[in-house]
């Protein structure tokens, strides 16, 4: 959010957690920057007016523990979005026809701070379609050194999973897919063994 408002776009934001929407908030204030996140739920929300794009790339969408909700959130995002807006949905899929990663981590530096983020899927049910993951960042400055972890369950999709619920949201169409590398030059073509994908999903 925070870049799109400094290029000069309006935004608008929303969070469950109370602390993360205050740290957005400042991060924008520290800019010169209106406040523009609110507490919200991403499966019960509406707009002031419409927006040319929505996005929400860090797997978040799988936090929506039924279909209901999942069918709620994207058509909220539907009724936020103009006629050709789009909706930019990243998410890891659950393959099946190989092994699912169960693992991923990254790591960045800012000065003297460095984080080391690490992401562990400890617990697979697909006939209950919820995936336990464990989430642990270490943190690293010239005088600490700690480590904060969490703990929560994901909604799991297969690619027909998916696909079968976005067949329920006749508001959007397909526009691309991609991996997480965000080539624009590289398309994907989703099928039964990937795993990263993000949907560019178009407003009809």
């Amino acid at each position: 959010m925070v870049r799109f408002a400094r290029a000069g776009y309006e935004v608008a934001g929303l969070d469950l957690n109370p602390k993360a929407v205050a740290y957005c908030n400042a991060r924008l204030r520290r800019q010169g920057l209106p406040a523009a996140a609110v507490v919200g739920d991403m499966a019960h929300f509406r707009v002031r007016r419409k927006c040319d794009a929505a996005f929400n790339t860090i797997n978040s969408f799988r936090h929506l523990a039924t279909e209901d909700e999942a069918q709620s959130h994207l058509r909220c995002v539907a009724r936020a979005l103009g006629r050709g807006g789009i909706y930019i949905l990243g998410l890891h899929l659950t393959p099946t026809r190989r092994r699912p990663c169960s693992r991923e981590s990254w790591s960045a530096r800012r000065g003297h701070l460095a984080v080391t983020s690490e992401m562990r899927s400890v617990g697979l049910d697909r006939g209950r379609r919820t995936e336990h993951i464990r989430f642990t960042l270490h943190i690293y400055t010239p005088t600490r050194r700690f480590r904060l972890e969490d703990e929560f369950t994901f909604r799991t999709y297969t690619m027909r999973q998916f696909n079968r619920l976005l067949g329920g949201i006749t508001e959007f169409e397909v526009a691309e897919t991609y991996d997480f590398h965000y080539d624009l030059r590289r398309p994907i073509r989703v099928d039964q063994s990937t795993e990263d994908v993000v949907y560019v999903l178009r407003k009809r």
